[in-house]
């Protein structure tokens, strides 16, 4: 019974190392984080957030860049709409985003997919946060 147990932690070990990043990959992912965020930060240079609002009306809506787990939605009047995502939806390069909205919103809590530019498999899935506006001030 001692040597399945040992055998067992040992497993558990082994298979917890492999899933743990190694420093060089941990500064890579932390330097694409910085870059992330510096390219967005640049986006919306210059503009004011307003009050959140939990749905965004999809008529009016013209271009979303995603920017990590961020996505900005460029509308009519200019003003861009940010919503952080929960899931794995980023990186709309790569990604065609799905969604599905009969009430021609998009909401808090409404559930996106993504499916693979190139293969057209189905590659990943989020859900919306909260609409913050930001306009330029006048």
């Amino acid at each position: 019974m001692r040597i399945m147990t040992r055998l067992s932690l040992l497993c558990l070990t082994i298979a917890a190392t492999a899933c743990t990043a190694t420093p060089r990959e941990q500064a890579q992912i932390a330097q694409r984080e910085t870059e992330t965020q510096r390219k967005l930060a640049t986006a919306l240079k210059g503009l004011t957030p307003g009050e959140p609002t939990l749905c965004l009306n999809t008529f009016g809506q013209k271009q979303v860049t995603s920017y990590g787990s961020t996505f900005l939605y460029r509308v009519n009047n200019g003003t861009i709409y940010r919503t952080e995502t929960n899931g794995g939806c980023g990186d709309l390069d790569r990604n065609i985003l799905i969604t599905r909205t009969p009430s021609g919103q998009l909401c808090r809590g409404d559930i996106a997919n993504t499916i693979d530019r190139a293969s057209r498999f189905p590659s990943g899935s989020c859900s919306f946060g909260e609409f913050v506006p930001y306009r330029k001030v006048r």
